[in-house]
C-alpha cells in the first residue's frame, strides 16, 4: 500500500454563478468511488485520536474501513450505534474543530474527510432502501417527557426508546427539527434529510407532540406528575441586538426571524409560499459565524444586489466554519472587516435607508482569546442599506425555565447543569444542548443528549 495522498479527495458542487439562484444543496457529495477512495486515505491508527475528538464517540475508523472495503451497510451500521443523525452531521457539524483536527494525516497534510464519508454512508442507506430499525427491548415501563426536537432532544429520545423506555417529545413549533429545521437554509441541510431523520427516530419507537408549547400548554411540573423524568432541550431561540440608534427601524431582522421566514415558513418556495420577508437589493448582515453567513448567502438567493457581512474583528477571528466563509466568498458576498455599526437612518416611511459605521482596530486579546477591537475615533462613514440582518448570537429560550420551579439559571437564563450527567438542580428534570450552553454546535447538542440519556436511564432504574 502507498503512501496516502496528502489532499483529501475533491468533493462536486455547484458553481457558485448557477447556486446563488436556487437554494438547492451545494456540495453534490461522494460517489461510491470518491468514498472509497477517500475512505483508503485514513491510516486506520491503533490509539484513535479521531474518536477522542468525536463528542458522540463515533468508531471512526471502524465506519471508514468499512467504506474502504465497499461495505457501505456494515458502515451505517457502525455510525448508528452511536450517532443517530448522521446525514445531519456529516453536512452541518466542524469535523475541521474536532475529529478531523486531531486527525494524524493533518500532521502532513489534510485530514481524511470524515464528514464527507459520514454523509456518504448516509445518504446511500436512504438511497438503497437500506435503513434498518434495530428491534425494540423490553419495556421499562417508564415515561420521559422531552422538550424540544432539536438535535439534543432528538439524541435523548433515540438513545432512551432503545433503552426500553417510553418517549414522547413535545415540539413547540409545527414542524420537527428545532434549529435544523428552522435555522439552517435548505441549500446547506435539505429539509427533507431533517424530515428523514426525524422519521428514523419515530420509527425508533419515540412519540413527537406538535405545536405544543411547554410553559404555556402545560409546565415542567406538570409533566413530571405524568412522566418519570423530563429532558429540556428548547435551544438558544432568543436573539440578541445591539441596542443602538435606530434599530428599530422597518427592515431590520434578527438573523432567528430572518432565516426563520425563509426556512421553516418558506419564504424561500415563492410563490409556493408566499411568506412576508424583505427582499432587500443591499442587504448587510452583522456576525462573523456560521449564522451570519447563512443570512448573507440566503439573502443573495432572495434577490440581493450586495449582500455584505459587517464584522468588527479581521478575518481570522470569525468563528464561521472554513468551508462557509469560502462558499460565501466564492458567492460573491462582501466582507467589511475592522467595521461596527454605531447607528441606522431611515427614509420617511421608517424603512432603513443608511448604517452609519465606525472603523476598528485591533488591540490586545480579549477573554475569547481573540484580539479585542477598538473603535478609531472620527472615523464614521455611512453603508447604503435597504434590510439589515443582526447575527451576533443568541441566548437560551427563557419561557421553560421561567415557568419551572425550582430550577436553577444562569446570568444568561441558561439552565445550570452538571456538566457529566445533564442533571439540573430540580429532581428528575435534566437538560442539554444550547439551554445550557448557550448557542454552540449540533454535534456538542448531540453529546449532550447522549450525556443525559445515560444519566436518565440509571435515575429511571435506581432512583438515584
Amino acid at each position: 500500500m502507498g503512501k496516502p495522498s496528502p489532499e483529501k479527495t475533491p468533493i462536486r458542487e455547484q458553481s457558485p454563478k448557477e447556486r446563488i439562484k436556487n437554494f438547492n444543496e451545494v456540495p453534490f457529495g461522494y460517489s461510491p468511488e470518491e468514498a472509497i477512495l477517500e475512505a483508503k486515505r485514513c491510516l486506520q491508527c491503533k490509539n484513535k485520536p479521531c474518536v477522542k475528538g468525536c463528542p458522540v464517540e463515533v468508531d471512526i475508523s471502524g465506519f471508514i474501513k468499512a467504506i474502504a472495503e465497499g461495505d457501505f451497510l456494515k458502515s451505517i451500521k457502525i455510525l448508528k450505534e452511536k450517532n443517530i443523525l448522521p446525514a445531519i452531521c456529516g453536512r452541518v457539524c466542524p469535523q475541521e474543530d474536532q475529529c478531523e483536527k486531531v486527525c494524524t494525516l493533518a500532521k502532513i497534510g489534510e485530514p481524511v474527510a470524515i464528514g464527507r464519508l459520514e454523509r456518504f454512508a448516509a445518504d446511500w442507506e436512504a438511497e438503497h432502501g437500506k435503513i434498518e430499525i434495530p428491534k425494540r427491548p423490553q419495556s421499562t415501563n417508564k415515561k420521559v417527557a422531552v422538550v424540544g426536537s432539536g438535535p439534543a432532544g432528538l439524541t435523548v429520545a433515540g438513545d432512551l426508546v432503545k433503552l426500553g423506555h417510553s418517549v414522547t417529545i413535545f415540539e413547540a413549533l409545527h414542524k420537527p427539527g428545532g434549529v435544523l429545521i428552522y435555522g439552517i437554509p435548505e441549500f446547506r441541510l435539505p429539509k427533507a434529510i431533517v424530515m428523514r431523520e426525524v422519521d428514523y427516530v419515530k420509527k425508533l419507537g419515540a412519540k413527537l407532540t406538535l405545536s405544543f408549547v411547554v410553559g404555556k400548554l402545560k409546565t415542567v411540573d406538570e409533566l413530571l406528575k405524568e412522566f418519570d423524568a423530563v429532558f429540556i432541550g428548547t435551544g438558544a431561540g432568543l436573539p440578541w441586538f445591539m441596542n443602538i440608534p435606530g434599530e428599530n427601524y422597518n427592515g431590520i431582522y434578527s438573523a432567528n426571524e430572518y432565516l426563520t421566514r425563509s426556512n421553516l415558513m418558506g419564504a424561500y418556495l415563492f410563490p409556493e409560499y408566499d411568506t412576508p420577508i424583505v427582499r432587500g437589493k443591499q442587504v448587510a448582515v452583522i456576525g462573523g459565524g456560521n449564522v451570519a453567513m447563512d443570512s448573507a448567502r440566503t439573502a443573495l438567493r432572495l434577490g440581493a444586489r450586495h449582500s455584505m457581512i459587517i464584522y468588527r474583528r479581521s478575518r481570522v477571528e470569525m468563528p464561521a466554519r472554513i468551508e462557509e466563509i469560502e462558499h460565501a466568498e466564492e458567492e460573491g458576498v462582501e466582507f467589511n472587516f475592522l467595521t461596527l455599526p454605531v447607528g441606522y437612518h431611515a427614509d420617511s416611511k421608517g424603512w432603513v435607508k443608511e448604517m452609519e459605521c465606525l472603523k476598528m482596530r485591533l488591540g490586545e486579546p480579549d477573554a475569547s482569546g481573540r484580539r479585542r477591537p477598538v473603535p478609531i475615533e472620527g472615523s464614521n462613514f455611512k453603508i447604503p442599506v435597504d434590510a439589515v440582518v443582526v447575527a451576533i448570537g443568541q441566548s437560551p429560550n427563557p419561557l421553560v425555565p421561567s415557568t419551572t420551579s425550582g430550577l436553577e439559571t444562569g446570568k444568561y437564563g441558561n439552565i445550570i447543569t452538571d456538566e457529566q450527567t445533564g442533571k439540573t438542580s430540580k429532581r428528575g428534570v435534566f437538560a442539554g444542548g444550547d439551554i445550557s450552553t448557550g448557542a454552540a454546535t449540533v454535534i456538542l447538542a448531540m453529546g449532550a443528549g447522549r450525556i443525559a440519556a445515560r444519566s436518565i436511564d440509571k435515575y429511571l432504574r435506581t432512583e438515584e
